[in-house]
């Protein structure tokens, strides 16, 4: 792709880095959303005139992915993609209007979100090994994930300087550079001193630095915290395959199951909007209409 939208495209990731503060990740997945959609787009790709693109034209876009049989999930991922593309385009002079004004975001169905029960997380916890290091921080992750609610992102940035063992609180930087102050159970407190301990009675480096580290010393991956909570789900016995943001719903649900404040969760968790939060009162509302049917003479 060359021309004006190769330079807006570089400029647009650029403002996503230094303005928005994005993830590598959600970068790379802006970026290749709006290539595709440009690419799709009925003319000369190697040259896209941006204010040539109109709404009618975007819209057969969608249509054309929705009859490839994409995900509306994935759809309505790669609409605002490109709507914030085009936004930008409008916000910094490249455009005059935008194309995506008026494009309804498709209808998705809601999903209720993938959590552990109670029996279920007690014996994932149980799972990793107390007797190697390796086992010591594996069980602290999962401890930390399950008592903080931590995204997977925020649990492989922290450092040992952010955990506050007296005040049992960490200080994490989540999405948008937003940073919050996380409450930390005492078996996750615990587990993390274990683990602490190993790491010094190896190599003496646990004052400073990344607190989960993989076998080499240095700081573990998203995808390796992803395949080693993975791997202790399974052997744990748990009957749903979890992931590390499942845990972060279990937190999530486990806390409203026993009362907690919606906007105390929110806090935790640092969402944005009261909304994201609310989807956890559906799983909630589910556990209640099945107490009802197993317990109501007339249900």
């Amino acid at each position: 792709m060359q021309g004006a939208a190769a330079e807006a495209l570089d400029a647009f990731a650029t403002w996503l880095r230094a303005e928005r503060h994005a993830s590598p990740h959600t970068r790379r997945a802006y970026l290749a959303d709006v290539r595709q959609c440009l690419a799709a787009l009925p003319r000369d790709t190697a040259d896209v005139a941006l204010d040539a693109v109109r709404a009618p034209e975007l819209r057969h876009w969608l249509r054309t992915l929705d009859g490839a049989g994409t995900e509306r999930t994935s759809i309505a991922r790669k609409l605002s993609a490109v709507r914030a593309f085009f936004r930008f385009c409008v916000r910094t002079g490249r455009l005059a209007v935008d194309p995506t004004v008026g494009i309804a975001t498709p209808r998705t169905r809601r999903r209720l979100p993938v959590h552990l029960g109670l029996d279920d997380m007690d014996r994932l916890l149980a799972t990793p090994r107390a007797d190697t290091r390796l086992g010591l921080r594996d069980r602290a992750i999962v401890e930390l994930l399950y008592s903080s609610g931590l995204r997977v992102s925020e649990l492989c940035g922290l450092d040992w300087t952010e955990v506050d063992e007296g005040a049992a609180t960490v200080r994490v930087l989540g999405k948008g550079r937003k940073e919050r102050i996380v409450p930390v159970g005492r078996p996750a407190l615990a587990a993390l001193a274990a683990y602490r301990a190993a790491l010094a009675a190896q190599d003496g480096g646990a004052r400073g630095g990344a607190v989960f580290r993989n076998a080499r010393g240095g700081r573990l991956t998203t995808r390796s915290v992803a395949r080693l909570v993975g791997r202790h789900v399974a052997a744990s016995g748990a009957a749903t395959p979890a992931s590390p943001h499942a845990l972060r719903h279990t937190f999530a649900t486990h806390l409203l199951g026993g009362g907690a404040d919606l906007r105390a969760i929110q806090e935790m968790l640092g969402h944005a909007s009261l909304s994201t939060t609310q989807r956890y009162t559906h799983v909630d509302l589910k556990r209640l209409m099945e107490a009802y049917d197993r317990a109501h003479p007339r249900a």
